[in-house]
């Protein structure tokens, strides 16, 4: 299986003194999701969690639902010449009912680990049908409570403390305990990642649960949060206009900028209690 991390030899240039040594990356490799054993999608991502990335990314594309959606996931050998496995390459078997997306020529599925939708053909081709709604969900959450989850985010991260260059998605309860944690180079796959997981241990649909993900909130992870049926997506940075139009067209909470006791809430505020006070 793939490496989380890796070395490299570099020249590293410190208040004007010159030295030569080994730094640690967050690993980046192409991994390709299959379907019944027929090429979906290929992403860059960090190796790990691979079987939540496939679950994830399924969820996502409104295929799957349940657990019982999906009967296994494999690396498929055979990925080299010589007939080796490079860990490179999942398929994944569905279970009676589910349908794997329609990888047409108007969806090119090719992704990135810095924004995952660029391939999509049209907005509408995303605003895919969520098999629950959030809009009805009653999470409610303190102020202070949203303000305590980055660094419980940034505590949990273990790949980032040795290479700083991981993104990571955090899955909190109402009461701010951490339920599942990823990291990724790619923020749309760290919550795939989690995403994943809770499908594959039965958990969906993640009613009254906050996203915490430490980059920022792009309209693809405001479309995975209602997805998945989370009610509340927070991010450390801004998110986007259609992020923001995606989030009160769906009933989605959202906070931008969620920074010590200072965040920007851009739509779903009744969530917020005791409400604040303007």
């Amino acid at each position: 299986m793939g490496r989380v991390t890796a070395r490299r030899r570099v020249l590293r240039i410190r208040d004007g003194v010159i030295s030569h040594r080994p730094d640690t990356l967050a690993a980046e490799e192409p991994m390709e999701i299959r379907v019944g054993g027929r090429p979906l999608t290929v992403t860059m991502r960090t190796p790990g969690d691979d079987f939540d990335l496939a679950a994830g990314f399924l969820v996502s594309e409104g295929a799957v639902h349940t657990a019982t959606d999906v009967a296994g996931i494999r690396y498929c050998a055979g990925a080299t010449a010589d007939g080796g496995n490079t860990y490179n390459v999942v398929d994944v078997v569905l279970g009676p009912g589910a349908q794997a997306p329609d990888a047409s020529l108007e969806r090119n599925f090719y992704t990135t680990s810095s924004c995952g939708l660029c391939g999509k053909a049209s907005l509408d081709a995303v605003r895919t049908t969520a098999a629950w709604t959030v809009a009805e969900d009653r999470l409610s959450v303190g102020p202070e409570l949203l303000a305590s989850l980055p660094d419980k985010l940034r505590a949990a991260q273990k790949v980032f403390d040795t290479t700083g260059g991981l993104h990571a998605a955090g899955l909190f309860s109402a009461e701010g305990e951490l339920l599942c944690l990823r990291e990724d180079v790619g923020r749309h796959n760290a919550v795939d990642k989690v995403v994943g997981h809770a499908l594959r241990e039965g958990l969906l649909p993640l009613r009254g649960t906050v996203l915490m993900v430490s980059g920022r909130a792009s309209f693809e992870l405001v479309q995975k949060a209602v997805m998945a049926g989370i009610p509340m997506l927070a991010a450390v940075s801004a998110p986007s206009s259609l992020a923001v139009d995606l989030a009160e067209e769906t009933g989605l909470t959202l906070v931008g900028f969620l920074r010590g006791d200072s965040m920007n809430v851009y739509a779903g505020a009744e969530r917020l209690q005791p409400q604040p006070v303007a």
